[in-house]
């Protein structure tokens, strides 16, 4: 038997889940998910973490039989895998996608929007998650025009009441919003790929 059925057939044994196996372990999910899909072999470190997570010794972990699982289980553990990878893909893109604020500051979300209707999603975490996505970034347009209509309200009562002296060039909190923009785009980029959708 594999490493990677080994790992499925002890945690499934040890009744836990891979989210939980993760949170025990301090890995990701994602982690745990290559490592049953055996997508990756995993260092001897992370190995014996996972063996002590499972009440079991590192060695026994490579090389014993656990209690065999059935092909269909294999394959269900696959499709859960295939469909997860699916999922995050799609997540990335619609995350990239965000990123044509750089183009379009004013409508980029409507990219987004349309890449989610276009998937007929039917998950409701994927959703909820997209869903998320596009919120956020239409909120950055409101934000985004908030503040340069207050700068604007700013300049003019700082004009009418101290003259010229104190004016705030309106590229500084533009690009502020667009570097918050990117540190939001990419945080959210980063969380899609430890997301549990299945």
């Amino acid at each position: 038997m594999h490493l990677s059925q080994n790992v499925v057939a002890a945690r499934k044994k040890k009744g836990l889940t891979q989210e939980e196996l993760a949170e025990i372990t301090n890995l990701t999910v994602r982690t745990i998910q290559r490592i049953e899909s055996g997508e990756s072999t995993p260092r001897p470190f992370t190995l014996k973490a996972i063996a002590a997570a499972l009440d079991i010794n590192f060695e026994d972990l490579q090389t014993a039989e656990p209690n065999p699982i059935d092909t269909a289980t294999i394959l269900e553990i696959d499709q859960l895998s295939y469909k997860q990878e699916e999922a995050i893909n799609f997540l990335q893109l619609l995350c990239l996608s965000c990123f044509s604020y750089l183009i379009l500051p004013f409508v980029h979300f409507i990219l987004p929007i349309y890449l989610l209707k276009k998937r007929k999603e039917q998950n409701l975490k994927i959703l909820v998650f997209a869903r998320k996505v596009i919120r956020v970034q239409v909120y950055w347009v409101i934000a985004l025009n908030l503040l340069l209509l207050g700068t604007l309200l700013y300049n003019i009562l700082s004009k009418v009441y101290f003259g010229k002296s104190i004016q705030v060039n309106y590229l500084f909190p533009f690009f502020v919003m667009y570097g918050l923009n990117a540190l939001i785009i990419s945080f959210t980029l980063i969380r899609s790929k430890n997301e549990v959708f299945f």
